[in-house]
């Protein structure tokens, strides 16, 4: 299990881990509303390399747009890079972390309601722990749809939508399983309960389209461009299941997923000789280590 480190930010101030916390009565507590993002820090000779710092900034505030939160007042990103810079210096952490960074709708009993609702930013930093192993991942079709973005907008990630994660992944797990594989309202391929999806076929790297109901993850386009860099043709389309049980490789990524091959899909075994996800991994695994220094 992940370590957490004992400083936090929160309240406009680091704080003991344990003294950060919002009250049972707040919009974020009783209504999930919350948007957040997680970035993956390298600590290097005392400096600490942040992985897509501006990119992680600026999705968290389009997911703040995108559902109608007020964004925090006079929060630039140069503020938000000290407070994440500031934070990792007092927990001054040795291994690899992530940071997590989070808008909380804290109003007391405002109704459901996202306008004109007061904000404040928290952020902790933990053990950059994978939450997949490497290779052999066994997934399973989930049971749960995915929520369609007209009804909980995928590009915005909004910590009450990762019920319906909670709910796939859980029905994976009690299957014996790794994850799951999310369908959209129309049977295509969506992602994962937490990592976007990729399959190769006859050299091609094939991932669904961002209008497949899923978060257009920061890493799965570093993968995108990592693979068109090095001459691996890619295409963004939408995704029959099927495609997956024939496909040459499968792997996810993501964030806390790293990249992972998968072996298995509904009971059907996958190749074991993995190529161009190996080659992905060793690509993405170097980017990570070159983040820009805070």
């Amino acid at each position: 299990m992940a370590r957490i480190h004992n400083k936090a930010y929160f309240n406009q101030k680091i704080v003991p881990i344990a003294d950060a916390h919002l009250s049972v009565a707040s919009s974020a507590v009783l209504y999930g509303l919350s948007i957040y993002t997680v970035f993956y820090v390298l600590p290097e000779k005392g400096r600490f390399r942040a992985f897509h710092l501006q990119e992680h900034y600026s999705r968290l505030r389009s997911s703040a747009k995108i559902i109608g939160l007020t964004w925090p007042k006079k929060l630039s990103f140069t503020q938000f890079q000290d407070i994440v810079r500031g934070l990792l210096e007092v927990n001054n952490p040795e291994e690899p972390v992530f940071v997590r960074a989070t808008v909380h709708a804290d109003d007391l009993l405002p109704g459901t309601r996202s306008r004109g609702v007061s904000t404040q930013l928290s952020m902790f930093v933990y053990t950059a722990s994978p939450i997949m192993k490497p290779s052999g991942v066994r997934l399973k079709t989930s049971q749960w749809r995915r929520i369609p973005d007209n009804s909980i907008p995928s590009r915005a990630k909004v910590n009450g939508a990762y019920v319906n994660s909670v709910l796939a992944h859980q029905d994976a797990r009690d299957a014996g399983y790794d994850d799951c594989i999310f369908l959209d309202q129309s049977g295509h391929v969506c992602e994962l309960s937490a990592a976007n999806i990729f399959m190769v076929r006859q050299g091609r790297l094939i991932t669904p389209d961002t209008s497949s109901d899923l978060l257009e993850g920061i890493n799965r386009r570093v993968i995108i461009e990592l693979a068109e860099a090095t001459g691996i043709p890619v295409q963004e389309r939408a995704v029959d299941l099927t495609e997956l049980y024939i496909a040459d490789e499968v792997f996810v990524c993501g964030t806390s997923a790293f990249v992972a091959s998968v072996s298995e899909i509904d009971g059907r075994l996958l190749e074991k000789k993995n190529p161009i996800t190996q080659k992905i991994a060793t690509l993405h695994a170097k980017a990570l280590r070159s983040g820009d220094f805070l």
